[in-house]
């Protein structure tokens, strides 16, 4: 007889989901109440005989419809592109989602639109944890990456980037005059007039990204912005 479970073997699950009920034993990072085995980790699942597991993903990115990310193209196919966003499994561009005209095979040449390497800027239209996300570029402002630095955080530190009503990345791209784009993944864009003004806002990432936990980041981060731009300017 089978036991209930309620996830294939390596789906991506996240805390407080439904693993398994009934006769299973409660592994790695799930805990069992009532009978029934709940994940305590965002990670993918796993059974070995009546023991369920997750294996976490602490540096991973779970998809969520409408967020935007910024990733880069591993494998050109016939018609379409498969994208590293930093998630357990490489998303999926179609053609039909970046060419605004039906594609013709014969005469679309993808890897002339995105190649292997390509950094592109995209938002996520369809994900349900069985399947590799769907993504678009057929909207204004996304498409391929032509400048800017790119810095790479633990996505879930970009609320601390972002700031409190958006108190942190506002102060940055003031002080900066940089443009400053957050996938939701954990990939930041910076694009400033001078690599001087990117490099500053790639300091104050990284040390958000080691303070995060500590208060009183923003202004201790407006301070540092403030002083370094002062010692720039001085020299």
């Amino acid at each position: 007889m089978n036991l209930p479970v309620f996830y294939e073997r390596r789906e991506i699950v996240t805390p407080g989901d439904l693993l398994a009920e009934d006769d299973y034993v409660a592994g790695d990072n799930t805990y069992k109440k009532d009978g029934k085995i709940y994940a305590t980790r965002v990670g993918l699942v796993g059974y070995e005989n009546r023991k369920v597991f997750v294996v976490a993903l602490k540096s991973f990115y779970v998809p969520y419809v409408g967020d935007l990310v910024i990733g880069k193209v591993v494998e050109v196919g016939l018609g379409s592109w498969l994208i590293d966003i930093s998630a357990p499994y490489p998303a999926l561009l179609r053609a039909a989602d970046a060419i605004n005209r039906p594609f013709k095979p014969q005469r679309d040449d993808l890897p002339s639109i995105l190649d292997v390497g390509d950094l592109v800027m995209a938002k996520i239209v369809a994900y349900d944890r069985t399947r590799a996300p769907l993504l678009t570029i057929r909207e204004p402002e996304l498409g391929k990456v032509k400048r800017g630095q790119i810095v790479k955080i633990t996505p879930t530190k970009i609320p601390r980037v972002i700031g409190r009503q958006g108190s942190m990345i506002s102060m940055l791209k003031r002080e900066t005059n940089c443009q400053i784009i957050v996938g939701q993944n954990g990939v930041i864009l910076v694009s400033g007039k001078s690599p001087k003004d990117e490099q500053l806002v790639v300091m104050a990432i990284h040390r958000i990204k080691e303070e995060a936990h500590t208060s009183g980041l923003t202004d201790r981060i407006t301070q540092m912005v403030k002083s370094e731009k002062g010692s720039v300017e001085s020299a």
